[in-house]
């Protein structure tokens, strides 16, 4: 299979000439993402340049790319036909305005608890929207699908193919981009293969004078610098209560992809980012794109992967990108609209092939039955939704396996000691789901006296824990026996309030860990 690997040597050379690739890149993502959403072009690759250039330069992932996303288009499009583009722009404010706090109040470590199968689930279904992404290339413009009167009608996958030569032609040039940009490394490594095999395809098609599809065929991207201007909207309630969901929705789907994103990065550069700072960045540049008549953005994984496999290791690499697509939209604009589209969309098979963690069907047999399915759910809703919703179904599933697994570990020990007391030892947390099974390995009526739990080899972790432990102690009174509690943390015993005067203080031997409760 083919592997996305760093160029471990960094330098200006490799981030220049990786940022002049992602950039070619980058103008059909922002002109097709532009299409979803329902705005003008320029409005995609405003995005992607601004957003592009500042995440680069103050974001915490050097070498990450960042711009117009498809993932956030999606959430768009109803906004726009609903209220206009101006309301669009108003909510990227707004929704930078929510990351840059985020950042401040350091919710970027919260990615943490991302589980690794939900990791391979988000990097799978991206790699296979990526790919479904590139479909409509094929297709005819304003051509019947071949999907139509189905259920699939108006998806991605519901292209009207081309037929015969055409047809023919477009797989040929991509095929041969992708032979460029597989075997070029094994010749030489000092200029990115991928711009290689645009700079090949281009050059064989406009020599050629062959019938293809062109980056001028899908829109027109010359324009002049962006402008600032403050979003024609009401300034009022209405608007605020109109914006605020979409604003909410939209940056909280921007900071997931970004700091997954982020996290793949680090994995493949060997290095480490800062989630809260890419936080900030990524704020600021929305902020920057709403008041510049950009359609907002985040980090791009496809992107990311050419600059990284291309060498670009440092923030010059995503600078230069920006800047390289912003001299593409004033000067050269009649030179990028040449370039064959089966050249871009090769680079970008590249990246499916390269993103898709092939290894997940070796060892899907091997992990949990559990991990497997989180795996698989995950790429689906991604593919079928949207990132942020399956990556927050990933987690909350995840946590129930978890919670449900760790409830049956709880195991009570039960002897009675010298002194004739009816001791209990515990093993295993206590929690919410736990506390059920616990409490019904006690009966009262059976026990000595004298009872005594220890509590040793176990953790109160919650509230329900603490109450567990209340409603025992209730039970034992009610039955008129002693109970004793030994080895609680100080934390446990200070939360406690039924049974707070049963616990045996040990200096010595009391644990100390605080418990997670708002008691």
């Amino acid at each position: 299979m083919i592997e996305l690997k760093a160029n471990q040597a960094g330098s200006v050379k490799n981030d220049l000439l990786s940022g002049l690739t992602v950039a070619l890149a980058l103008v059909p993502e922002a002109v097709a993402f532009a299409f979803v959403a329902g705005v003008d072009p320029l409005v995609g690759l405003y995005a992607a340049f601004m957003v592009g250039l500042i995440t680069a330069a103050i974001g915490g992932r050097p070498g990450m790319i960042s711009g117009a996303t498809g993932a956030l288009a999606v959430v768009m499009v109803a906004l726009v036909a609903d209220h206009g583009v101006q309301y669009l722009f108003a909510t990227v404010v707004l929704m930078g305005i929510i990351q840059v706090l985020a950042g401040a109040f350091k919710l970027g470590k919260f990615i943490r608890m991302v589980p690794h199968p939900v990791m391979l689930g988000f990097v799978n279904g991206l790699a296979i929207v990526i790919f479904l992404a590139q479909l409509g290339q094929f297709g005819i413009d304003g051509g019947t699908g071949w999907l139509n009167g189905t259920f699939l009608e108006g998806s991605v996958v519901d292209v009207a193919w081309m037929q015969g030569m055409q047809l023919y032609m477009m797989l040929g040039l991509v095929a041969l981009t992708m032979f460029i940009i597989y075997f070029l490394p094994k010749l030489t490594k000092a200029i990115p293969s991928s711009l290689v095999a645009i700079l090949v395809v281009s050059l064989l098609a406009i020599g050629l004078d062959l019938d293809t599809k062109t980056v001028g065929d899908v829109a027109n991207i010359a324009g002049g610098l962006p402008e600032f201007s403050i979003p024609m909207v009401p300034l009022n309630l209405e608007t605020f209560m109109i914006i605020l969901p979409y604003s909410m929705i939209l940056a909280a789907i921007g900071l997931i992809e970004s700091l997954l994103t982020l996290r793949m990065v680090d994995e493949i550069t060997e290095t480490h980012g800062s989630s809260n700072r890419e936080c900030v960045g990524q704020g600021v540049a929305n902020i920057a794109t709403g008041f510049f008549g950009g359609m907002g953005g985040c980090a791009m994984i496809g992107q990311s992967m050419i600059n990284v496999n291309s060498g670009g290791r440092g923030r010059l690499s995503g600078i230069s990108a920006a800047l390289f697509l912003l001299a593409f939209i004033l000067v050269a604009s009649s030179l990028i609209e040449q370039i064959p589209i089966a050249a871009l969309v090769g680079v970008m098979f590249i990246v499916v092939i390269g993103t898709f963690e092939w290894s997940s069907f070796r060892f899907m047999r091997k992990i949990p039955k559990s991990d497997a399915f989180v795996l698989v759910l995950v790429s689906v809703v991604t593919v079928m939704t949207d990132l942020a919703m399956a990556v927050i179904i990933g987690v909350i599933v995840s946590a129930l396996t978890f919670a449900w697994e760790h409830a049956k570990q709880v195991k009570i020990e039960k002897k009675a000691d010298h002194r004739g007391s009816t001791v209990y030892k515990v093993h295993g947390p206590l929690f919410f789901g736990s506390t059920t099974s616990f409490l019904e390995q006690f009966n009262p009526k059976d026990d000595n006296d004298d009872v005594v739990v220890d509590f040793v080899d176990s953790r109160v972790c919650d509230h329900s824990g603490l109450e567990a432990i209340d409603s025992l102690a209730e039970r034992y009174t009610n039955s008129g026996k002693t109970l004793r509690l030994l080895h609680l943390s100080g934390d446990c015993q200070a939360l406690l309030k039924k049974a707070g005067n049963m616990v045996e203080v040990n200096v010595i031997e009391d644990p100390k860990y605080f418990v997670a409760t708002n008691a």
